[in-house]
């Protein structure tokens, strides 16, 4: 059996898919998609540049259209993924929770546990369910100051 391109770009979609598998981003799912199409042009018998040409259209194309439409409607409500640290959270209110295991005070963003850090005194300890303003994040701790009944 010879290789040709055609088969070149048929592994290369292959490999582009599984390794989607360890990612779940869709980013590697439309190279390989694209790479399937480019293998039908190498097999209708286009020279190699133009299916390079034909692989950045089509990744072009599909990379944008798998990451703001597609990816979106397998995230669940609500959970905004990839936002926190960025600063969104500055000014929400949370409630303190205990972690079961290490009894550490700490604050849940996006459904992660973050441990706390009281901006004023530098104290780590809160009682659960201590409404707190969040401030920043400090590496991975979050800085949050308490609610006292006057701000409210």
């Amino acid at each position: 059996m010879e290789w040709s391109l055609t088969h070149f770009w048929l592994i290369l979609a292959l490999v582009l898919s599984l390794a989607e598998l360890t990612s779940g981003v869709l980013l590697l799912l439309a190279l390989g998609i694209a790479s399937a199409l480019t293998a039908v042009l190498a097999y209708i018998g286009l020279p190699f540049e133009w299916q390079l040409v034909g692989m950045g259209i089509f990744s072009g194309v599909l990379v944008p259209v798998a990451i703001r439409w597609i990816r979106p409607r397998f995230s669940p409500k609500g959970v905004a993924y990839g936002t926190t640290g960025t600063g969104v959270e500055h000014g929400r209110r949370y409630r303190t929770l205990i972690r079961d295991f290490d009894r550490a005070s700490g604050i849940k963003v996006n459904g992660d546990f973050y441990r706390l850090r009281v901006e004023s005194t530098g104290g780590t300890e809160l009682s659960e369910g201590t409404e707190v303003l969040f401030k920043h994040f400090d590496g991975t701790t979050a800085v949050v100051e308490p609610i006292t009944h006057t701000e409210q």
